[in-house]
This record gives C-alpha cells, structure tokens and sequence, in this order.
C-alpha cells in the first residue's frame, strides 16, 4: 500500500506511522528521517539544504521533494511506502501527485489522525523529559513518576522541552492549521481520506487505523 499520514502535532503520528509501516511491510518514510539521512550522507541535497538551514532559512519545497521522490526509488519501497510528514502542504501535494504520475502509480489512501485541540495540548504540554536519556519520557497526568520532578530510570531531573510549552504548541497548531489541514480536503477531493480517531490506547488506534484501511481497500 502508498499512504499518506497526517494529523495534527501530538496525534501519535510517529508511533503509529512506525507500527502500520511493521504492520503492512512497507519503509515508514518521514521527513525528518529524509534530512537527517541526506545531512549526515552529505549527499548533494542534503548539502543544500544544510545551507538553507544554516542561514536560518527554510528549506524550499523543490529539495524536499527530490529527498521524498529518491527515497521511493528505493528497492525497499517498490511495493508501497507510508509518508509521514510529507506532503506538508498543498503545493507538495500536487508535485507528489506529478511525481506518482509520472511512475505510473497512485495513492491507496491518506490516513488522518483525527484529535481534539485541547487533548493535544494537554498531551504534548503535560511531557517530562529526563535531563540524563532524553528517551525517559513521562507525563504529569498519563504517565507520572514515582517521586514529581524526578526519573524513575536513573534518577535525573525531568523537565519540560522549549518544544513542548502550551504556547509553542498552540503555534505549531496555528501552522498545522494555516499549512497543513488544507491537503485533507485537497485529498478528499480524490475520494482518498480515511479518518480515524488517534484517542486510546496505541493498540487500539493501529487496530483502527489498520481496520479502516482494509474497508478502504476492499472499497475500491
């Protein structure tokens, strides 16, 4: 299968876009991943970007899309794939639908994780990091240490990311909005979207996700 993920920041795109891809046999390609890959490869395009990076300066849509179409070239993709974090916006979105075109392939379908606003903010706001293993990860209400303040692994300081401020968060909501949201529709127009409700437990959400997924399949 070729899918799209989107949903808003703290709708457990990454976890579940990680599962699905074990799930369906297919690379989970995101964006982060793409720049880190080309960056530390020193490719050409990660060279150019890194230039744009290090003016401060966002990287144009063009490089982001010659990073997404030489990762679907891949061999490992040849059968499917799962994008996470591009398309960004519309503009990506019609040059991956060129791009698709041009191989003489087509999207199976856009999975949308759907969440409301405030249990996003509550989610991401309410994490804890610890100073010493950034991968001990709690949160005031879901997940609370033992002793406040303190990790139940090693014992360090846990503290709230600059990332992870419910102003930040309500920016990066306001982008995802303004950026974003708008492929939904732009997909829907295709008959492409499938919508699923990101609340719950992770399990329960990948068994949604896969669920709505084959009744999209069997659909079509």
């Amino acid at each position: 299968m070729r899918i799209v993920l989107v949903g808003p920041p703290g709708a457990g795109k990454g976890t579940q876009a990680t599962r699905l891809a074990e799930k369906l046999r297919v690379p989970h390609i995101s964006t982060g991943d793409l720049f880190r890959a080309n960056i530390s490869g020193q490719t050409e395009l990660g060279k150019l970007a890194k230039s744009y990076m290090d003016a401060g300066n966002l990287v144009p849509d063009e490089v982001t899309i010659a990073m997404a179409k030489d990762r679907m070239e891949q061999p490992d993709a040849a059968n499917g794939f799962l994008l996470d974090g591009f398309p960004r916006n519309v503009s990506q979105a019609e040059a991956l639908d060129e791009l698709l075109e041009t191989e003489q392939i087509k999207l199976d379908a856009v999975l949308d994780l759907e969440a409301p606003e405030e249990e996003v903010v509550k989610r991401i706001a309410g994490r804890r990091v610890c100073r010493n293993d950034s991968a001990h990860v709690f949160h005031v209400t879901y997940k609370k240490p033992a002793r406040e303040g303190v990790c139940d692994v090693c014992g360090g300081e846990l503290y709230q990311r600059d990332d992870d401020s419910e102003e930040t968060v309500r920016k990066r909501l306001e982008v995802y909005h303004t950026q974003t949201e708008p492929i939904i529709d732009y997909y829907k127009a295709q008959g492409l979207v499938v919508t699923i409700d990101s609340m719950g437990a992770v399990e329960e959400v990948t068994g949604r996700a896969l669920a709505a997924l084959k009744r999209d399949g069997d659909d079509q």
